[in-house]
């Protein structure tokens, strides 16, 4: 059955991945994202592009307009779009920690608002929130982007039991480490937040590491692999409240569900300090 698709942070990574993967698999797609420059291929595809930041409330309200105005309904809204910021808590300005729950948290969040009393009066649609292994774990030195992926899987739960009812899914996507542009300025932010301050030994070595598991030489998952279980989820008569995808997802959820808090934080920490 093809349907009607809203795809934010549409211009790379897991958001250009996904919103291509649906075009070929035969829906009506929109992806939406800052730089509209970077989607052209979503257009020569077959898929149209729109201006998003997230950051701006108008623009969300005219991305659920349009597609409504041009398709008539809005059967899934994929919630993609996200930020990501690295240093120690004691460090990180509390602008950038809002700015986090800002383009996280709130813009989906507003989004989903904006969706629901389309989909509720045709009583079915599916809400896909793609979050992280983050939604659950949490590591050192991002306490922010941990905290907002936390807050979004917390809403999706509550989400979810509101809106059954009424027929509508909502999916948690949770990747692990994925070969995108998304973490580039991690080992940058690190030094720059919190490398001259009392947590610099651990930041420079928390920047090395994300330099070799981030770099040419990762074994990050293509985001192409997240692009297919999301169109999964979408295509699913009953998808799964969660989707754990890519490199370390289940095998970091795992150890987090079962080891001893101060157990995963040794893990966690090894070699930091």
């Amino acid at each position: 059955m093809q349907k009607v698709v809203l795809v934010t942070g549409a211009s790379a990574g897991i958001g250009k991945a996904t919103a291509l993967e649906l075009i070929r698999a035969g829906h009506i797609v929109y992806g939406a994202a800052r730089r509209v420059h970077r989607m052209a291929d979503l257009g020569d595809a077959g898929g149209h592009a729109l201006a998003l930041d997230a950051r701006r409330p108008e623009d969300l309200e005219r991305a659920v307009a349009t597609v409504i105005e041009e398709q008539g309904r809005l059967d899934v809204l994929i919630n993609n779009a996200g930020t990501v910021l690295h240093g120690a808590a004691e460090d990180i300005p509390l602008d950038l920690a809002r700015d986090q729950f800002e383009v996280n948290v709130f813009a989906p969040a507003r989004l989903i608002q904006l969706a629901l009393p389309h989909m509720r009066e045709r009583r079915s649609g599916t809400i896909v929130n793609v979050s992280s292994i983050g939604g659950e774990i949490a590591l050192p030195l991002g306490c922010w982007y941990y905290a907002a992926k936390h807050a979004l899987e917390a809403y999706s739960d509550t989400l979810r039991m509101e809106v059954e009812p009424f027929g509508i899914d909502v999916v948690i996507i949770q990747p692990g480490i994925i070969k995108t542009e998304f973490e580039d300025r991690t080992a940058q932010d690190l030094r720059e937040i919190s490398g001259a301050t009392a947590y610099g030994a651990m930041a420079e070595a928390m920047a090395a590491r994300a330099e070799a598991q981030l770099g040419a030489n990762s074994q990050g998952s293509d985001p192409g692999l997240v692009a297919t279980t999301i169109r999964q989820a979408v295509e699913a008569a009953r998808p799964e409240p969660r989707y754990p995808v890519g490199w370390l997802a289940d095998k970091l959820l795992e150890l987090n569900r079962t080891l001893p808090d101060r157990e995963f934080d040794q893990l966690a920490t090894s070699g930091l300090r």
